[in-house]
Formats: C-alpha cells, structure tokens, sequence
C-alpha cells in the first residue's frame, strides 16, 4: 500500500509558507515540551512521555466534557477537519472495505458518516468516554441521516461493552493521546479484533516531518496551521517514535507507523 506523499511542487500559490512552518513546529519541539522523551525504547516497556507531557496527561481528561464536547463538536465541521476525515476514511477502506468497524474515541462521529458514504454496506459503531460528545454525535447521525445506521454508544477503550472477534477493522481518530491507559486500551482492540483485522490508530504527533507540514501550510494556509502549533502545546502527544513503541508490549507485538495528511497512522495486525 502506498504511503500519501506530499506534494513538493515549489511553483504552489502557497510556497511561501516553506520553512516557515517548519522553523514553527520546530521552535514548539525546542521549547521544552518534548525534552527528555526517551530516543530509545524497548518492545519491554510503554513509550514514555517527557514530564511535562506526563504531566498534560494526568490532568487531561480522556473524553471531552460539555462545554467542550460543543466546541470541538463545532471546530470539526470546518474545513481542514473534514478534508482529514475523508483522507483518513479513504485509507481505513483501502484495509477494509466491508464487514464491521469500530472507531474508538469517536467524537463528533463525523469520520463514521464519511466510511458510510464510501462504504454503505458496512457496520459501523462508534464509541466515546464522554456523555456529552455521544449526546453530539448521536445528533450529528440524525442531521446526516444516518442514525438508524451508525451505533453510537458511550465506553472507555480499555473496556468496550463488546465481545471478542467482533470487528473486522478497530480505528481511532485523534484520541489515542487522551488515553490513560494506552497499553491496556490496544490490548482491548486486540481482543475485539477478528484473526487477520487490523487497528489504525491516527493521530498527531509532537515530530511531524517538516515536508508533511509545509504541504498541510500550502494546502490550508499559515493562520490554520499556526492554530494547530498551538494546539500541540496543552495535549500530550507522543513522538513519532515514542508512538510507534506503543505497540510493542502489547498484544500485537509491535506495529508501524505512517503519515495520512497530518495525522500519523500506528498500523497493527491481529495474527
């Protein structure tokens, strides 16, 4: 499968925002957030945060309360969310294309109504830790009309209300950093996995190449991607590497990692 390669074309409207962005996202790795994160880790032991981003994690809560569930309910209907949404749905169905999904972590539940619209004969369900953000995406379905289609449900990724071998493909959009219990959650994809499925857990990361933030700079503008900086400021985000390394003390055994939009997508397979 081909990896989205981002376009390098210098005569781009937008070029002006090369090296900036990347002299941007590099002040945020310098400003001190990701200092002491572990360069190398082990398959023995869970990648590890710098303390700050330890820190970030202990207080920030692993689903979105009310009134943040509106907010960011809100801020995911604009244009640079829904482009990821499609980009990434695009993706999980060049993995699967029919039979069941379950997105952990489902939000808004915006990314389920564009695997629809791809793909209609598929199972979908999602879940989420937050009653006020399933309160959203349950409305998100009806205003799609989709809501006698999509199963939205409330639970937490170390423990979903499902049996095992239940799902053909286990995604995640954008949550994983909020996990407290990252370990625990991916042996729980695991669990509810079929034999040969596979789990996509995309999400930011704090070492985004520079290449794949220049062309999402040209693509969506400065202002968009400084918003974005900002972002990765107040969330725990792994590294690359670091998020790659989750994979390894579970279930699977190890995984592999790979760039979708801005999004970085741990790949793992259930033997």
């Amino acid at each position: 499968m081909e990896n989205w390669v981002p376009d390098k074309d210098p005569t781009s409207p937008k070029s002006a925002t090369h090296g900036k962005l990347s002299g941007l996202f590099a002040a945020l790795r310098g400003a001190g957030l990701d200092r002491g994160e572990k360069k190398e880790l082990d398959c023995g032991g869970m990648a590890k945060l710098s303390f700050w981003r330890r820190q970030l994690k202990r207080v920030h809560p692993e689903g979105i309360p009310w009134p943040g569930s509106f907010f960011y309910n809100a801020l995911s209907g604009t244009v640079i969310f829904q482009s990821h949404y499609e980009l990434v749905a695009k993706d999980i169905l060049n993995y699967c294309s029919q039979g069941s999904l379950l997105d952990i972590g489902t939000g808004p539940g915006r990314l389920l109504v564009k695997l629809h619209q791809q793909s209609p004969a598929m199972r979908l369900v999602g879940i989420d830790s937050s009653p006020s953000m399933v309160a959203e995406a349950q409305k998100n379905m009806v205003k799609a009309g989709v809501s006698g289609v999509i199963e939205i449900r409330e639970g937490n990724a170390s423990q979903t209300p499902f049996d095992g071998d239940s799902f053909d493909v286990v995604v995640s959009q954008w949550s994983i950093h909020h996990w407290k219990q990252p370990i625990e959650g991916l042996n729980e994809v695991y669990r509810v996995l079929k034999p040969g499925g596979y789990a996509l857990m995309y999400d930011l990361v704090s070492d985004t190449p520079a290449e794949v933030l220049d062309e999402m700079g040209r693509k969506f503008g400065m202002w968009k991607m400084r918003l974005f900086w900002l972002h990765g400021f107040e969330e725990p985000f792994y590294t690359r590497e670091n998020y790659e390394s989750l994979a390894c003390p579970t279930l699977f055994k190890g995984g592999q990692t790979r760039f979708v939009g801005i999004l970085c997508c741990l790949i793992m397979k259930k033997g």
